[in-house]
């Protein structure tokens, strides 16, 4: 494992018995509903599936499909307010 993984791993853990990974996933899913971002994904789910039809769509395919739109929708305000709380957290935990 290369250091920048170990990091990765490190942070992941500490944020896990925080309880702070739970936390910002919660913020995550209230600020997407919020600013209709759940809405839009199920739009778009509804559209792949009347396009291919939905006896020719597997949960993969969609998935597949749907992700790369789902990540571009996500409203830079929400990352930046997402990476904000993460850089906090790390600053009060500094002896990562």
């Amino acid at each position: 494992m290369n250091k920048d993984a170990q990091m990765r791993a490190t942070i992941n853990q500490k944020l896990i018995e925080t309880g702070e990974r739970e936390r910002l996933k919660e913020l995550l899913r209230a600020k997407l509903i919020e600013c209709g971002w759940k809405d839009q994904l199920k739009a778009h789910c509804k559209d792949v599936i009347k396009e291919k039809g939905l006896e020719h769509v597997t949960v993969d395919d969609l998935v597949a499909e749907i992700t790369p739109k789902g990540r571009t929708l996500v409203p830079d305000s929400v990352k930046k307010e997402l990476l904000q709380r993460i850089r906090t957290f790390l600053a009060q935990h500094a002896s990562l």
